[in-house]
């Protein structure tokens, strides 16, 4: 049997809008659990913070791991960029989470990406940050380096375990970029206590000679 030309674009198109799964805006406060993202300032300024002049990597700055962002998650992907009503920090809201954050810019694209989505006002998305911040024990060994070295990504995550005797191998996870340990990412509730990560986040980097350099 023969389809008209006008029947067989009508068919196409709806075979289309089936093949094309529906997106919705990401709702403010709807989402499972946090990422807590650790980033080593020395190994950022090397891959991306030299070239940009960034006053994170100034060696008087004495960044050691500092807070890359706490990320609203789903049980599998992310929220992002939300709608909300809550005013935008102000520039000293910003620059108060530099001693953490490393810059105010930093804390600046973490509210405007990933705070939005949380459901809090920027004041209480900071907050909820520096007390996530301050739940995990950041080992100091690695602050005794004076050289640069290479390493098993594991060994990261090895010693965040032992310094923080609650937290269990499913719920950290270590990336890796370009060669170098990129972030320690610590999964906690909605309630910042430790929880397993889900599938999509718990990839742990499998090199056994990743770059590693000394705070600068």
């Amino acid at each position: 049997m023969k389809i008209g030309k006008i029947k067989m674009h009508r068919l196409f198109a709806l075979l289309g809008l089936m093949a094309t799964p529906l997106s919705a805006q990401d709702r403010a406060g709807e989402f499972d659990y946090y990422v807590m993202s650790l980033s080593w300032s020395a190994n950022w300024c090397a891959l991306e913070g030299d070239a940009r002049n960034s006053p994170q990597c100034d060696p008087a700055a004495e960044f050691g791991w500092i807070l890359h962002g706490l990320w609203p998650q789903y049980e599998r992907g992310y929220p992002a960029d939300c709608a909300t009503s809550e005013r935008p920090p102000s520039r000293s809201d910003t620059a108060a989470m530099a001693d953490i954050m490393g810059t105010s810019g930093l804390a600046w694209h973490q509210w405007r990406k990933h705070g939005v989505c949380s459901g809090l006002s920027s004041d209480d998305y900071y907050a909820l940050s520096r007390e996530a911040y301050a739940r995990i024990t950041r080992p100091d060994v690695f602050r005794a380096l004076n050289r640069e070295v290479t390493l098993p990504a594991s060994l990261i995550e090895e010693a965040f375990l032992e310094e923080n005797p609650t937290l269990e191998a499913d719920q950290i996870t270590i990336t890796c970029k370009s060669g170098y340990i990129q972030e320690a990412r610590i999964c906690l509730t909605r309630d910042l206590d430790f929880r397993d990560c889900g599938q999509d986040v718990i990839r742990d980097c499998s090199m056994t000679d990743a770059q590693f350099d000394p705070m600068r």
